[in-house]
Formats: structure tokens, sequence, C-alpha cells
């Protein structure tokens, strides 16, 4: 049975004098630290997207949100405005991931997530497909094909499904005229 590195991490975390101020400002400055590479992280693939500006059509047809009854959307875009959106996306969460941690640790003096969100979300900026693509350098294929699946479990299922890019799906999509072209 493989353990969790979280509850790894939470045990730890427990284990440390977060009532000495010199500790506390410690574990503070690895969480800006570590967000100031994550940041750094995401201006650099912005930098090697923009650069590469591949232009290549993706076509797919994303899940009607969950519960809004709607049809499957058509979807056709650049390599480059979907890295983009899908860059935005994870700036968003690492923001509002941000913000969560600064209400815990200020307003209700939470210390010991400090420590476990300098690590977690440093360790899954380096496992995303962006960072793989454009800064690990591995190839677009496979898994690193894009669209690239949805994530499982309940964020997933709140997004209404799978991202389908058969032929079959998409020239039926086409033909409903349901979608388009995305924004940049």
């Amino acid at each position: 049975m493989a353990l969790n590195p979280q509850v790894g991490f939470m045990q730890i975390s427990k284990r440390i004098p977060f009532d000495d101020p010199n500790v506390l400002n410690a574990v503070r400055a690895l969480y800006v630290f570590s967000n100031l590479v994550i940041a750094g992280i995401y201006y650099y693939v912005n930098t090697q997207i923009n650069k590469k500006n591949d232009m290549t059509v993706v076509k797919y047809v994303e899940p009607a949100p969950m519960g809004s009854g709607g049809e499957p959307n058509f979807v056709a875009t650049t390599v480059k405005a979907y890295d983009l959106q899908q860059l935005k996306a994870l700036v968003k969460a690492q923001l509002m991931g941000v913000g969560m941690m600064c209400v815990m640790h200020f307003y209700f003096k939470y210390t010991n997530p400090l420590l476990i969100q300098s690590i977690i979300p440093l360790k899954g900026a380096f496992e995303g497909n962006l960072v793989k693509i454009h800064l690990l350098g591995h190839p677009a294929t496979g898994d690193l094909q894009r669209p690239w699946k949805q994530a499982g479990g309940l964020m997933g299922a709140m997004q209404g499904g799978e991202i389908k890019t058969d032929k079959k799906s998409i020239e039926a999509a086409e033909r409903a005229g349901r979608g388009g072209v995305k924004d940049e």
C-alpha cells in the first residue's frame, strides 16, 4: 500500500515547532519562494508558447457543463490558443490557492498548511502537461497530445465528462453547427 505524500507531509508538519517565530518565518519564506518559482515557471512557459507560435489546428468536442442540459460544443482552435487557455487556468488556480492560503494563515491562524502548500503545488507544476512540453521538452504525443484528458474524480465530473477527439464526434458536431472557432 503506497502512502499518500500529503499524509506524510502532514505528519512531518505536526512535528515542526511553528510557535517559534524563526521557524514560522522560515516556512513563510519557503511558501513565498515556492510560489515565486511556480510564477517563474508559468512565465517561462508563456514566453515559450508565444515564441513557438504554433498555429496547428486542434479540433475537439467538449462536453456540455454538468447540469446545463446543453449540447456538447465543437471547438476548433490553435495549439497556441489552447496552450494559452490552459496556462491561464493554471495561473488562476494558483492564485486562488494563494488567496485561500492567505485566509487560512492570516485570518484563521493555521500554520501547518504553509509547509504542505510550499511543496505540493510545486510538484504539481512540474507534473503539468504544459511544463512537460514547454519546459522539460517532452514531445506532444500520446498523453501529451492536445486536447488533454480532463482531470478525473469530482472536478472531471463537474465539467461534464470527457473531451472527444474521434473523427465521428467531431464531424457530427461540425454538421450540427454547435460551437465554432474559439477566440484567442
